[in-house]
C-alpha cells in the first residue's frame, strides 16, 4: 500500500512515510479524541503497515501543541447506553491491541495531554517520549468509568502496582519528569521536540534487522505472561529460526565485510 493509500484510510489519522518509518498523527480537533472512525482506521492502518515490508517503525503523535489525545469523547456515554459502551470498549481494545502487536517498533511522541484512552494508546506502544509540559492520567474513575483499553493491565507492568493504583484509583496526574522517574516514559524532550526525538529513535531501529526486531519484540512482550521455563527455550528456537531469513545472512556478512547491511525484512 502506498503512502497515498494510507492517507485515504481516515482523515482523523494523518499518515506520512519517512524512509522506513510511518508517522501517524491523531487529527481530531480540538483534543484529538478517539471515536469509532479513528479506532477502526487505526486497525486498518496497522494491519496494512504489517504487510508493508518497507516499514520498520511507527511513530504516533497528536496534531497541535496541546493534546496528544484526550481519549474518548464522553458525549458517547452520556445517555448510559450499555450496547454503545460495549461496542466502544471492544473498538478501543481491538485498536490498541492491534497497535501493541505491530511487528516493528512503535513510538509514542507525547506532545501534550495524554488522558484516558489517549494514554492507553501510548501505553500500547513500545516506547514513549514525552515533552516537558505533557501531563498523563487515567481519570476514568472520576466520571464513573474505568480504563478499558489496556490501562489497568499495561500501566502496572510499566510503573508497578503502587503508582498504577495512585493514577487509576486516586486520580493522580503525572507530569513528564515524574513519568520518566517512575518508568511511564523512557525519555523527556523539550517543548516541540518529542517528534524529532521519536523519529531519531525510529531511524536507529531501522539500522537493526527488521526480522530480528520482530522476533525480539515477540519474546520481550511474551515475558509479561510466559514462565521463564517456557520463555528461554522459545528464545533459543527463535534464534535458530532467524537462520531461515535473508536478513540473518546479510547482517553477518555485512559485518564481516565491513559494510552497511541492506535489509530485506525477509
Amino acid at each position: 500500500m502506498s503512502a497515498t493509500s494510507y492517507s485515504n484510510i481516515t482523515d482523523k489519522l494523518l499518515v506520512e512515510v519517512r524512509e522506513h518509518t510511518a508517522l501517524v498523527t491523531i487529527n481530531n480537533p480540538s483534543a484529538n479524541t478517539w471515536d469509532e472512525e479513528s479506532l477502526q482506521g487505526l486497525v486498518t492502518l496497522v494491519e496494512a503497515l504489517n504487510d508493508d515490508l518497507d516499514i520498520y517503525s511507527l511513530v504516533i503523535t497528536g496534531q497541535g501543541e496541546k493534546f496528544f489525545s484526550a481519549g474518548a469523547d464522553l458525549n458517547l456515554f452520556a445517555d448510559g447506553d450499555k450496547s454503545r459502551a460495549r461496542q466502544m470498549a471492544r473498538l478501543f481494545g481491538r485498536a490498541f491491541e492491534t497497535l501493541s502487536a505491530f511487528r516493528g517498533v512503535s513510538i509514542a511522541a507525547i506532545n501534550g495531554y495524554a488522558m484516558g484512552g489517549g494514554l492507553e494508546c501510548a501505553l500500547a506502544c513500545d516506547i514513549r517520549i514525552a515533552e516537558e509540559h505533557a501531563v498523563m492520567a487515567l481519570p476514568e474513575a472520576s466520571v464513573g468509568l474505568l480504563p478499558c483499553a489496556g490501562g489497568t493491565q499495561n500501566l502496572p507492568w510499566l510503573v508497578g502496582e503502587g503508582w498504577a493504583k495512585r493514577m487509576i484509583l486516586c486520580g493522580d496526574k503525572v507530569d513528564a519528569a515524574t513519568a520518566e522517574r517512575i518508568g511511564l516514559v523512557e525519555q523527556v524532550a523539550g517543548r516541540g521536540e518529542a517528534l524529532e526525538a521519536a523519529l531519531k529513535l525510529a531511524a536507529g531501529a531501522a539500522r537493526q534487522s527488521p526480522s530480528s526486531v520482530t522476533a525480539c519484540k515477540t519474546l520481550v512482550q511474551a515475558a509479561r505472561t510466559n514462565p521463564l521455563a517456557q520463555a528461554l527455550p522459545s528464545e533459543r528456537e527463535l534464534f535458530v529460526d532467524l537462520f531461515d531469513t535473508q536478513d540473518q545472512k546479510e547482517g553477518v556478512n555485512a559485518f564481516l565485510e565491513k559494510r552497511k547491511p541492506e535489509w530485506k525484512n525477509a
